[in-house]
């Protein structure tokens, strides 16, 4: 968090309210090459859970929820990566363009953005698979 109670989103960008002080589960993003207009459509999470050894005595795990990397993060994709050490990140676009509150809204969302824009069909997309493990949601 930065000095002001807002959140510090690194190098992405939003147009997205997001509550002040309240960080997202993860977010789904779409990054930019400026020069040559290609994308990638990708999800990230902002928050991870840890299970811990259970304390001396008890026999129940400890969850312990962390803050990943999501502020430096650039993407999964080698070839995306590539172009971004070569270019540097000023010649790229860095958008969230949904914030999720669970795991499960994460893979849903990211995969039915992904085959709306059909991003495996297309060569203006970075992206070469579209992996999808989904069962049907919790309550």
């Amino acid at each position: 968090m930065s000095k002001n109670n807002k959140i510090d989103f690194g190098h992405w960008e939003s147009t997205l309210i997001c509550e002040d002080t309240i960080l997202p589960f993860g977010f789904i993003y779409e990054i930019t090459n400026l020069k040559t207009g290609r994308k990638y459509i990708g999800k990230k999470q902002c928050l991870t859970t840890y299970k811990r050894p259970p304390l001396k005595g008890k026999k129940n795990k400890r969850h312990t929820i962390k803050e990943t990397d999501w502020r430096d993060y650039t993407s999964s994709s080698n070839k995306l990566n590539k172009d971004i050490k070569t270019l540097g990140k000023k010649h790229f676009k860095f958008e969230i363009l949904k914030f999720c509150d669970s795991k499960w809204q994460l893979s849903y969302e990211e995969a039915k953005i992904q085959f709306e824009k059909e991003v495996l069909l297309k060569e203006l997309y970075y992206n070469g698979i579209i992996n999808l493990r989904l069962c049907e949601k919790k309550s």
